[in-house]
This record gives C-alpha cells, structure tokens and sequence, in this order.
C-alpha cells in the first residue's frame, strides 16, 4: 500500500472523486475480470462464497459493503439493513482456538450518514451502533474504516463513544497523516484493536506526509507504537518491509503470532497472504462487495503501478 508508489497517483485520485469520471468508467465496457480481481461480486450470495473459501484456506476475513459519501438517508438506512444481513450470515462462524474472530465487517461512517446536511454524525452513530449490536449478538467484529482527513476527528469521536458499550470496536488509522502517531498511542490500550495502513486518499502536505520515505518512517514508528501498546495491532500492509518490521517487533515485544495479525486486500499478494497464514500467522483478507465501487477501485488503482498496469492489459485485451 506504497503512499507514492504510483507516478499517476494524484491524476487517479482526482479522478475518483470526479462525477463525470465515474459515469465514464462505470459506463465503459469493462470485463467482469478486472473489477472481480478487486471487488468480490455485486451482491451478498457473491460475496459470502468468497468468504468460505477464504475461511476454508486458513485465512480470516473483514468484508466491506461499498459505498461512502452518502447524502440520502434512505441510502443510510438501506446501508444498515444489507450489512444487519452481511452480519447474520456471516454469524455461523465462532470465534478460533485463537480467540480471534474469523469474520469481520468493515464500515465507512459516511455510508451510515454521516454526512448528511442534518445531524449527519448522529445519525451515524445510531446506525454504527445498530451493527455493533447485531454484530455482539453474532460473534463478528466490526472494524469502522478511516476516510480522508476531514472525517476524522468525527470518526474517532463515535469510535470513542462506542467503545464505552462494545470494547472490542476496531478502528483504522493511516500512517501518512501528520497526527497518526499521537492517535496510536491515545487509542492502543488494552483491550484496543487497531488497524494500521499508510492511506489512500489525496491529502495536502499540511495535514500528511507526502514523501514515500517518510510515509515508511511513520509507519514503522505508528507500528512500533501499537505492538508496544496493550492492544491487539492490525498490519494492513502489503509492503514486505513492513511485514518484516511487524515480525522485528513481534520478537522484540514477545508478541505471540495470535497477539496481532497481517490483513491485505482481496486480490493483492494472494500468495504472500497464503504463505502468512499456513506460517501461523492470523491473516485476514479485506473483501469488498457492492455495486458501488469505482470509488474504492480507483484507490486501489492509484495504490500501485501493478494494479493499473493490470487493469490497462484487461482493456486493451478484452473480447
């Protein structure tokens, strides 16, 4: 999840925030196989047959109804009752010899509401709490997903607000903001379960690091925070060297293989994540389904020249 990795990742990025780009895209003729490397089917029964071959492969996953920057409450409000859903089917599992949850979901409070023009964050805050609920009644996690910067001193606060009745609430933070670290060390005590990636959004220098080498050096001082910490780290990263700190720290801080554990995207480095879990290690897989996902597709186009390289062979080799 290399923060510069990409030289057209500011073009991409703008483009995933552009209408007119979305149509365009969503529009074109592209083959099932390029959105399917990434998102796991349009619809609930896709996405569940993905999960039980994950699961049957030793891995865990955290799946993500896609969808963000909701400004329709009926959106909201249908958002809630797909993931109430997700959640009940994915229910059957119990949790591992680890004590380790093997289902997961992921949410983003602005598809739950929060931005709204009228009381969008309470309005996210019920909702939130709505799928913690079901979510506690079904042995699943839940893990609410960071946005861009604008979004995060409102996400934190209801992340916070939450935790008071479902401690086990995870929450992610990105390593190229500025703050990362002072979060790390606020949000890491006992009990705590924090996603750690670099980010993935186009952010000013103001706010965020831009340079690649200081996105690394943030991480690994966010990482260190974390396994030092009383919580339970989650390392969303892709990134060898990163994996490699994570296994440093590990051994420094005598962390055990199920005190923390490695999460990727669905179809990134299927091999490595293989190779992670037959290792020991807990390795949980972030699978996307939905019908909106340009958004999220573009990110992971701007994430890494593999992924665009990828999707530029697809076009140009369609039938």
């Amino acid at each position: 999840m290399s923060r510069l990795s990409n030289p057209l990742r500011p073009a991409i990025l703008a483009a995933a925030r552009s209408p007119r780009m979305e149509r365009a895209v969503t529009r074109a003729p592209v083959s099932r196989r390029i959105v399917e490397r990434f998102i796991a089917g349009a619809a609930r029964p896709q996405v569940l047959e993905v999960v039980s071959e994950l699961l049957a492969s030793d891995r865990v996953v955290s799946v993500d109804f896609l969808g963000e920057d909701t400004t329709d409450r009926a959106a909201a409000d249908s958002t809630v009752t797909e993931y109430l859903a997700l959640i009940t089917a994915l229910g059957a599992r119990t949790a591992n010899e680890r004590g380790v949850m093997p289902t997961e979901v992921s949410v983003k409070l602005s598809a739950l509401g929060a931005a709204l023009p009228t009381d969008g964050p309470k309005i996210a805050l019920e909702n939130a709490w709505k799928i913690c609920t079901q979510a506690q009644e079904s042995s699943v996690w839940v893990t609410v997903d960071a946005e861009d910067h604008t979004t995060t001193d409102t996400t934190l606060g209801i992340v916070r607000e939450l935790r008071s009745q479902f401690p086990w609430l995870g929450t992610v933070l990105q390593a190229y903001l500025r703050r990362a670290e002072d979060d790390c060390r606020e949000l890491s005590g006992p009990g705590s379960r924090i996603r750690l990636c670099k980010g993935a959004y186009a952010e000013p220098e103001s706010v965020a690091f831009t340079d690649r080498a200081e996105v690394d050096d943030s991480y690994r001082r966010c990482l260190g925070v974390l396994m030092r910490g009383g919580g339970y780290p989650m390392v969303a990263s892709h990134d060898p060297s990163m994996i490699a700190e994570a296994g440093r720290l590990a051994r420094e801080t005598r962390r055990k293989s199920t005190d923390f554990e490695h999460q990727m995207l669905y179809g990134i480095r299927d091999i490595e994540q293989t190779r992670l879990a037959d290792a020991g290690h807990t390795m949980r897989v972030y699978v996307p389904y939905g019908s909106q996902w340009y958004g999220y597709f573009m990110r992971r186009l701007a994430e890494r020249p593999s992924n665009l390289r990828f999707f530029v062979r697809s076009l140009a080799t369609r039938s």
